[in-house]
């Protein structure tokens, strides 16, 4: 036991920290972004993911010195010259996502658990979540527990907690008696235990499933009792999402939870990893329509679902944000450092907070008030 979690303890921080990959849905010639097709739900009557950034001098709702982030997100405390990136508002085409209500948002949750689930970029949003509400609550009634590969912000007037649970893959990754990393695409309970009993699960996971060369999640995957050395990145994503898809279908009950999958954040790298460094506006327009492969893996599996879940799209408005990357102010610098700055590895992937990751918070729960 000891062993497993001080495994997936690692592999956690090192992809928190550490280097860049491409992404296939970002052309990495040009600036050319995604628009994402959104799926129309009838549970909400704006499309949120169609709209602009708009600048918003009221913005951000919080400040770098909360407690609660992590200091690979704390950009300004790293240094960063520039804050403009914290005062973007999300502005949907035809409507308007409600400024974020602390205090609202934690009477709606009253008595409930929340649980975000999947890889450091959604742990990046479980931050922003936390220091979203954190604020409003006195300082002897919050705290953190953590439950093996899950951790719980608690508002305990409330009698709520904020979660965050760790499963990029979603699906069971271990490791073999060869000390190989076997990615079992067909098993999940070992994850799964943690979001029972949860009244609103939000999930995402997409990183992990292209990763390539030195940066691959996996040496072997398996199904049943085959093995594979490779497999095509897609097949094996829409493996994972079927067994996560069967999971949630077997064992929620839509009466009582509320399941939400969150699109994937996209990335601003290049090769040389430097597209997002030195940027300090939102693009303002795309030059190129493309649906990335993971969406439509995605929303075919749940298609098939009888689980109503919403698919939650943050591509596209996330997409023209690669001026909200940590880029190089992942970590402080002393006045050396800070002369020489492209010496140093860029976070074209994870986002500044306070930053992006608020405005899907807000997009969030203006969905769960309907």
């Amino acid at each position: 036991m000891a062993a497993s979690f001080i495994f997936f303890l690692t592999i956690l921080l090192c992809f928190f920290h550490g280097g860049s990959s491409s992404e296939p849905w970002l052309n990495e010639e040009d600036d050319e972004v995604i628009v994402v097709e959104s799926r129309h739900d009838s549970r909400t009557r704006c499309d949120f993911s169609v709209g602009k950034w708009v600048y918003d001098q009221t913005y951000p709702l919080y400040d770098s010195n909360c407690p609660y982030l992590s200091t690979a997100v704390t950009c300004q405390k790293n240094g960063r010259p520039d804050s403009d990136y914290e005062k973007w508002k999300w502005k949907p085409q035809g409507c308007s996502i409600p400024r974020f209500d602390a205090l609202g948002f934690l009477g709606r949750m009253r008595r409930k658990r929340i649980m975000l689930v999947g890889d450091s970029i959604m742990r990046n949003q479980w931050e922003s979540l936390v220091c979203l509400v954190q604020g409003v609550i006195p300082t002897a009634r919050k705290r953190v527990t953590y439950n093996g590969v899950s951790m719980a912000f608690h508002a305990m007037d409330f009698e709520t907690s904020i979660e965050f649970s760790w499963a990029p893959l979603l699906v069971e990754l271990k490791k073999g008696d060869d000390n190989k990393r076997i990615l079992h695409l067909d098993q999940i309970e070992e994850n799964a235990k943690y979001w029972r009993g949860v009244d609103i699960l939000v999930f995402d996971s997409a990183h992990w499933w292209t990763h390539s060369d030195q940066w691959s999640s996996w040496d072997y995957l398996m199904e049943g009792n085959s093995i594979y050395k490779s497999m095509n990145p897609m097949v094996a994503y829409e493996k994972g999402l079927t067994t996560w898809a069967k999971w949630v279908d077997l064992n929620v009950d839509p009466r009582k939870t509320q399941v939400i999958f969150r699109s994937m954040s996209p990335r601003h790298n290049r090769e040389n990893g430097w597209k997002c460094y030195n940027q300090h506006q939102p693009l303002a327009f795309f030059s190129h329509q493309h649906v990335p492969e993971q969406l439509l893996v995605l929303q075919g599996v749940l298609r098939r679902m009888r689980f109503p879940v919403y698919l939650q799209d943050i591509t596209t408005m996330t997409a023209l944000r690669r001026d909200g990357h940590p880029s190089v102010y992942r970590r402080a610098m002393d006045q050396k450092e800070k002369q020489h700055p492209k010496d140093f590895s860029s976070d074209c992937s994870h986002w500044c907070l306070p930053g992006v990751p608020d405005l899907w918070n807000e997009m969030l729960s203006a969905l769960l008030k309907e």
